[in-house]
């Protein structure tokens, strides 16, 4: 227990440290970082009439510029920072690695200062440690996947839209910000940013690809497929858009079915995934010694190994029967 003490007190210290150095350094980065994006502004005004227009982004993945510099050479953390942007988090992937390495520490210093009198203590301690690593993640993860339920939802009310400004001789530019005026969140900001895009200077096509970026959305790839085919071929942009409309409802339709018919294997994957960890639970608790053996002799330790393994499979085995692409 002290050597688990010790190590997460080394942890404390060095992060703190570390984030005492880079916030010294923090002004000499902002004033490299200004001298960059000024030199970036000025290479765009030499180029040519011709040449393709790009946007200028705040691509910084933490305030603290050691960190920033360390983290700009990991795709997977690049791929952290479009999850927060995709679960509309105001926060750099740099920050929140801290947070979650803060959390991760403090749930297990409390877990372990909580059963310090006990054999589980360290056990304990380890376990807190990554659920509270971990739980950060599981959150953010949990408002992408809301968020994009919700865009899904309204989706087709903005297509709806766009097809009745389209019929009334809009134009398409000028339907997409009437979309960002009428429809709610998130809908109404994706598409504000479609418009103020295209607006600023980048062409339609490479806007709506960012798009399909930002909401990685099968409805939103046939959106955009289906607009630029009839930007670059021609024909009836508002008949298109009322046919996928249609098509995007009777989909839901099917997939609200879908649910029905598997939630009994839904609820059946919940209970077998929380009633284990839930009766070792309580039985720490009421009766310590019965399940201590699990955890102190070696054939508990090859039980436990083997039950976890035996419930990660079947997690994934009920996973794939209960969830059926629509």
């Amino acid at each position: 227990m002290l050597g688990l003490i010790a190590v997460m007190v080394f942890v404390v210290v060095t992060m703190a440290a570390f984030v005492l150095g880079s916030l010294l350094d923090e002004r000499n980065a902002r004033a490299r970082l200004m001298r960059d994006r000024l030199s970036s502004v000025q290479k765009a005004a030499e180029r040519q009439p011709s040449e393709e227009l790009a946007l200028l982004r705040d691509e910084m993945l933490s305030e603290i510029p050691a960190l920033d510099s360390i983290l700009r050479r990991s795709e997977r953390i690049s791929n952290l920072q479009k999850l927060l942007s995709q679960a509309n988090l105001d926060a750099k992937a740099g920050n929140f690695l801290l947070l979650c390495a803060g959390s991760g520490v403090l749930l297990g210093v409390v877990l372990l200062i909580w059963n310090r009198g006990s054999n589980f203590g360290p056990i304990l301690g380890w376990a807190g440690l990554l659920m509270g690593f971990f739980l950060p993640y599981g959150y953010a993860s949990y408002r992408r996947t809301k968020r994009f339920e919700k865009f899904e939802e309204l989706f087709p009310e903005a297509i709806d839209t766009l097809a009745r400004a389209v019929r009334a001789g809009h134009a398409f530019t000028t339907a997409l910000e009437m979309i960002a005026d009428e429809v709610s969140e998130p809908v109404g900001g994706e598409f504000r940013k479609l418009f103020e895009e295209q607006k600023f200077g980048l062409p339609v096509r490479d806007a709506l690809l960012n798009l399909v970026e930002r909401v990685p959305l099968v409805d939103v790839k046939f959106f955009v497929t289906a607009v630029m085919l009839q930007r670059e071929t021609g024909g009836n942009l508002a008949e298109i858009l009322d046919n996928l409309s249609y098509v995007i409802r009777e989909r839901f339709k099917i997939m609200r079915q879908v649910r029905v018919y598997t939630a009994q294997g839904r609820l059946t994957m919940m209970l077998l995934m929380g009633l284990p960890p839930l009766i070792v639970t309580v039985m720490m608790i009421m009766n310590p010694a019965f399940i201590q053996p699990l955890f102190g002799d070696p054939i508990g330790h090859v039980l436990i190994v083997a039950g976890i393994t035996l419930q990660t499979i079947g997690y994934f085995v009920i996973r794939k029967i209960v969830r059926i692409q629509v």
